[in-house]
C-alpha cells in the first residue's frame, strides 16, 4: 500500500503501527519522528514561515474571509506518487489540509485514492482513530495493542492523581495574539491529569478570551501552548508579549508556575504523544505519574525569566 499522510499526527501513527515504509508523502509539518522529513513534501501553508503571531491571525482570518485556503497542493507530485490511501482531516481546516483542499489534484487521477478523514474531538476518538488507520492499513492488532498501551499509562496516573488533595486552577493558552484557550482534547486532559480547567471546554474548539478574564479568574497554573509551537518558541512568545496592569498579581505569575509547553508534538496534534503531555501535566499539578522521567523537553518554566525581564526593564 502507498500512503500520503497530510496530518503531522497520522505520520506519527502510521510510523508507530510500523508503516514507514509505505509512507510515500508528506506534508511539510511532518517532522516526527525524523525519518519523516526524508519523505517528498506534497502539501505546504501559503503563511510565510517565521511570521509573528499577530500576523498569522491576520493573515488566517483573510483566507478565510475569502473563502480560500491556507494550503497549498502539489497535485502533479501527489499524482506521480500514485497513493492508495490518503490521511487527512476537516476538523480545523487552520492547522492542516482538508478534503476541499485536496478536490482538484483528486480530480487528475484517473482512479482516485481512498480518502480517509480523521476528526477528533477528544482523547477515546484519538485513540479510535489510531484504530480506523490500523483498519485501513492492515495493521489492525498493532494498532489495538498501541492503543491498549497508551490507556494503561493514562490510567496509571489517573490512579495517582485521584489521591491528590486540591485540584489547581489551570489557564491554557493556545495563542497570545490575540489570546486563544485550548479546545478539543486539550481541556480533558488537563481535567484528567487533575486540574481544573478555568476556560476550556472539552470536544470544542479553542475560542478567544481577553488578558482581563485571566487575570479575573486568577490561575495557579498559567500553561503557555501556542499551537503548532516548540516549548522555546512559547517561552519567548511569551517573554515578548505586553500584558495589561494587574498580569503581575496573577497567582500563577506571582508564585513563578508559568510555563512553556511543547505544544507542537504533545498538546496540538491528536497522535499517541498526547499521553506523553498529559504525563507532563499530571508530574506538573501533582508529581504524579512517571516516577523519575524528566519533562524538561515538554514543560519549560518561564515565570522567574519573566519577572527578571521585568525587573530590568524597570
Amino acid at each position: 500500500m502507498r500512503i500520503v499522510s497530510l496530518l503531522p499526527s497520522a505520520t506519527e501513527i502510521l510510523f508507530a503501527l510500523g508503516l514507514d515504509e509505505q509512507i510515500v508523502g508528506v506534508s511539510h509539518e511532518c517532522d516526527t519522528p525524523a525519518q519523516a522529513r526524508t519523505k517528498p513534501v506534497v502539501i505546504r501553508s501559503r503563511i510565510p514561515p517565521d511570521c509573528p503571531s499577530g500576523e498569522i491571525d491576520r493573515l488566517v482570518w483573510e483566507f478565510v474571509s475569502r473563502g480560500e485556503s491556507l494550503y497549498s497542493v502539489d497535485a502533479e507530485a501527489l499524482e506521480e506518487l500514485a497513493p492508495d490511501l490518503i490521511i487527512t482531516q476537516d476538523l480545523c481546516h487552520v492547522c492542516a489540509a482538508s478534503p476541499e483542499d485536496l478536490s482538484a489534484a483528486l480530480a487528475r487521477f484517473a482512479k482516485p485514492p481512498k480518502v480517509l478523514c480523521l476528526n477528533p474531538l477528544d482523547l477515546g476518538e484519538v485513540w479510535r482513530d489510531i484504530l480506523r488507520v490500523g483498519e485501513e492499513t492492515a495493521t489492525a492488532e498493532r494498532a489495538r495493542c498501541l492503543v491498549a498501551e497508551l490507556e494503561a499509562r493514562m490510567s496509571a496516573t489517573e490512579m495517582e492523581v485521584r489521591r491528590a488533595p486540591r485540584r489547581p486552577r489551570v489557564a491554557l493558552l493556545e495563542w497570545l495574539d490575540p489570546f486563544y484557550v485550548g479546545g478539543h482534547w486539550v481541556p480533558e486532559m488537563i481535567a484528567r491529569a487533575g486540574g481544573d480547567d478555568l476556560f476550556g471546554r472539552p470536544r470544542t474548539p479553542s475560542f478567544r478570551i481577553t488578558p482581563e478574564q485571566v487575570i479575573r479568574e486568577a490561575p495557579e497554573f498559567l500553561l503557555i501552548a501556542p499551537c503548532g509551537y516548540s516549548a522555546s518558541q512559547a517561552r519567548d512568545e511569551y517573554l515578548q508579549t505586553a500584558f495589561p496592569l494587574g498580569w503581575e498579581a496573577i497567582p500563577a505569575v506571582r508564585e513563578g508556575q508559568v510555563f512553556a509547553l511543547e505544544a507542537s508534538g504533545y498538546f496540538s496534534r491528536p497522535g499517541p504523544r498526547l499521553v506523553e503531555g498529559f504525563e507532563a501535566l499530571a508530574q506538573l499539578f501533582h508529581r504524579a505519574g512517571s516516577t523519575g522521567e524528566s519533562f524538561s523537553s515538554i514543560v519549560l518554566p518561564v515565570g522567574a525569566e519573566w519577572r527578571s525581564a521585568r525587573a530590568a526593564s524597570g
